[in-house]
């Protein structure tokens, strides 16, 4: 792959998918600043204006997808609408952002043991608050009847997260199930266990 044939627009852009590219190939300790910069078509003072260092482009490279899930949450959970209809609109866009950013996620699961002390707390800190966002509200549909108490909401939160974050694994963009179609179906599996019968 070649600088013109990186898909990022912005100088930031063509470093992460550099980045991407080379640890998708060779892996993040096998990966040198010098050969990001060079596919990037940066400068070393690019690189280091953009980011702080390797290890903070490897946090970047999930970690803003990270930002984009909990900004669209926020957005989603702020409507106030019936549980049912919220924790639809979360898996759908839970499942849609993974699958755009499943070869990042791919990548940082498997070189994530690579981050510091300092950043792997900022990655689970962030991961527990979108995880205790949707626990809550599924233990407060329960509490409201609105939701069965068929399992624990702990136990429907993990199965969400478990399932999306396999996602990754398993999921291609040119296989015969899109995005839409694997999010509407995970929402209808478990708004119909949830789901309250007389």
């Amino acid at each position: 792959m070649s600088v013109t044939e990186l898909a990022g627009t912005t100088a930031r852009d063509r470093i992460l998918d550099a980045a991407l590219t080379l640890f998708a190939r060779q892996g993040y300790d096998g990966t040198a600043v010098s050969q990001i910069i060079a596919l990037a078509g940066s400068t070393k003072g690019g690189f280091y204006h953009h980011f702080a260092s390797k290890e903070a482009l490897l946090y970047e490279v999930y970690g803003d997808l990270i930002s984009r899930q909990l900004a669209s949450m926020d957005v989603i959970l702020a409507r106030k609408e019936p549980a049912d209809v919220t924790l639809r609109a979360l898996i759908m866009d839970l499942v849609a952002t993974t699958a755009e950013g499943a070869e990042r996620a791919k990548i940082f699961q498997r070189e994530l043991n690579r981050l510091g002390d300092e950043r792997t707390d900022e990655y689970r800190r962030l991961r527990r608050r979108y995880h205790d966002s949707v626990k809550d509200l599924i233990s407060s549909a329960q509490r409201a009847g609105a939701f069965s108490t068929v399992a624990s909401a702990e136990t429907v939160t993990l199965t969400i997260f478990g399932v999306i974050n396999q996602l990754p694994v398993w999921y291609r963009a040119d296989g015969p199930t899109g995005p839409d179609e694997i999010g509407r179906e995970l929402a209808d599996l478990l708004l119909a266990a949830l789901r309250v019968r007389p």
